[in-house]
C-alpha cells in the first residue's frame, strides 16, 4: 500500500489536508470523494511495508459501540428539544465517561466555536468517527434533519451491538472447549506422560507404536517448548504482516467467506450489514455512488470492498445497479432480485432494509444452531485424544502384566 499526501476541500468549502493509504492514485481519489473531500492535490509518499505499529494507537482501545449509541441518542434528544448545537456538545463533553471520546468531543467543540461544521470537525478524528458517521452527519446538517440522522445512526449501531453480542454468546462454548483441550494437552505432555515414560523405560520392554508416538511428542514438547513458542509468535507476526498487504488481506478475507460452517454465517452477516448501511445512506440522501463506497468501507472485508468498488465504477460508467450487482458475483439471488425490483420502483432503500432484516433473522438462527453443528467436531477431537492416550498408556501396561504372568 502507498501513502498519498492530499490537499482538498470539504463539502462546506473548507480546506483540508492529510494522508491516505491506497493502492494507487485513482483509488486514493475515490476514497477521498467517498468521504466528502474533493481532492485538489495528491502526492505519492513512501510505500508502507513491513510491520508498522503506532504504539499510541496500539494501547488506545477503540470507542465501544455502546458509547457511540448513547452519544447519538443524547445528542438526538438535545437537538430535538431545540438546544443549540454548541451548547449541547459542551454538555455532552463534560458528562462523557470515555476518555478517548471526551478528548475528541473537546476538539470538535473547539472547532465548532471556530466556525467549522460538525461533520468537518468530526472528520478530523477518524479513529473515533468513521467515514459513515461523518457522511451521515454531513447530510443531516445540509438537509436540516440532523436529529433524524442521529436517530438512524443510533439504531444502526444498536443493531451492530446486538449482532456482536450474539456472536460472542455463540462462540463461548466452543472457545471454552478448545481452551480446555489446549490446557489438557500441555499438562499431559509436561506432567503425565514423562512419568509413564520413566516407568516404562525401567522395564526395558518393546513399546507399542501409540506409546512411542506419545513419548516422542512429550520429549519434543519438554525439550523444545521455547522454540515452539518462538515459532508460534513468529508465525503470528508473519501472518499479521501478510494480512497488512493488499493481496494478503484480500485473500484472507475471501478465505473467511469460504470457511466451513462459519463461512456462510460470515457471508450472511456481511450481506446484512451492506444492505442496512446502503439503505441507511440512501434514505439520508447520500448520492448512490458515495453510498456504495461508504457501505463497502463499513464491511471491513477487503475482498467484498474491492468487488463493490468495481461495482461502483461500473455504475458510474453508465451501467444499472442490478447488472453491476450481478457482475460482481458476491450477492445472492435474493439481494439481486430486491435490488432489481427496488431500481424499477424507486424504493431500493426500503427493499434493502427488508433484505437486511431477512439476513439478520438468518444469522440469528445460524448462531443459535452453531453450537449444535460444532459439537460433533469437538466430540471427535476429544474422543481421538482419549483413544490415543488410552492406547499409548494401557497397551504397554497390559504387555507388562502378560510378561509378569508368563
Amino acid at each position: 500500500m502507498t501513502i498519498f499526501h492530499y490537499q482538498g476541500r470539504n463539502l462546506d468549502g473548507s480546506a483540508v489536508s492529510g494522508e491516505i493509504e491506497a493502492a494507487n492514485q485513482d483509488a486514493a481519489a475515490e476514497q477521498l470523494m467517498s468521504k466528502g473531500v474533493i481532492p485538489v492535490q495528491l502526492k505519492q509518499g513512501k510505500a508502507k511495508v513491513g510491520l508498522d505499529f503506532d504504539l499510541k494507537l496500539l494501547f488506545t482501545p477503540n470507542v465501544p459501540l455502546e458509547i457511540l449509541v448513547m452519544f447519538c441518542r443524547q445528542l438526538f434528544s438535545l437537538t430535538k428539544a431545540g438546544v443549540p448545537l454548541l451548547r449541547a456538545m459542551k454538555g455532552l463533553t463534560s458528562n462523557c465517561t470515555n476518555k478517548q471520546l471526551q478528548t475528541a468531543l473537546e476538539e470538535v467543540t473547539q472547532e465548532l466555536t471556530n466556525g467549522r461544521s460538525l461533520a468537518g470537525a468530526m472528520q478530523m478524528h477518524p479513529n473515533v468517527f468513521s467515514s459513515l458517521f461523518v457522511s451521515m452527519i454531513n447530510v443531516g446538517e445540509n438537509t436540516g434533519r440532523l436529529d433524524q440522522t442521529l436517530m438512524q445512526l443510533a439504531n444502526y449501531y444498536e443493531q451492530e451491538v446486538e449482532t456482536r453480542k450474539r456472536i460472542k454468546t455463540a462462540m463461548r462454548y466452543p472457545t471454552f472447549v478448545i481452551s480446555f483441550i489446549v490446557v489438557a494437552l500441555f499438562i499431559l505432555n509436561v506432567k503425565v506422560i514423562p512419568q509413564f515414560s520413566s516407568m516404562f523405560s525401567r522395564f526395558g520392554v518393546d513399546l507399542p507404536l501409540p506409546t512411542r508416538i506419545l513419548i516422542t511428542m512429550s520429549e519434543f514438547f519438554v525439550n523444545y517448548w521455547l522454540g515452539m513458542v518462538a515459532a508460534i509468535v513468529g508465525a503470528l507476526f508473519a501472518f499479521k504482516a501478510w494480512v497488512k498487504t493488499a493481496p494478503g488481506r484480500e485473500k484472507w478475507d475471501r478465505f473467511r467467506l469460504k470457511m466451513p460452517i462459519v463461512g456462510p454465517l460470515v457471508n450472511r452477516a456481511q450481506l446484512s450489514r451492506f444492505s442496512r448501511t446502503f439503505a441507511l445512506m440512501l434514505k439520508a440522501g447520500v448520492p448512490l455512488n458515495q453510498s456504495l463506497a461508504l457501505a463497502a468501507e463499513s464491511l471491513g472485508n477487503q475482498f467484498l470492498e474491492n468487488r463493490l468498488i468495481e461495482m461502483k465504477s461500473s455504475i458510474e460508467a453508465g451501467g444499472t445497479v442490478s447488472s453491476a450487482a450481478i457482475n460482481s458475483g458476491i450477492f445472492t439471488p435474493l439481494v439481486i432480485q430486491m435490488i432489481s425490483v427496488g431500481e424499477e420502483t424507486g424504493r431500493i432503500d426500503d427493499l434493502l432494509l427488508e433484505v437486511a432484516d431477512f439476513y439478520d433473522r438468518e444469522v440469528d438462527y445460524d448462531l443459535k444452531t452453531l453450537t449444535a453443528r460444532i459439537e460433533p467436531i469437538l466430540l471427535v477431537v476429544v474422543a481421538g485424544m482419549v483413544l490415543i492416550l488410552a492406547l499409548g498408556i494401557f497397551l504397554p501396561m497390559w504387555g507388562m502384566l502378560d510378561a509378569i504372568k508368563g
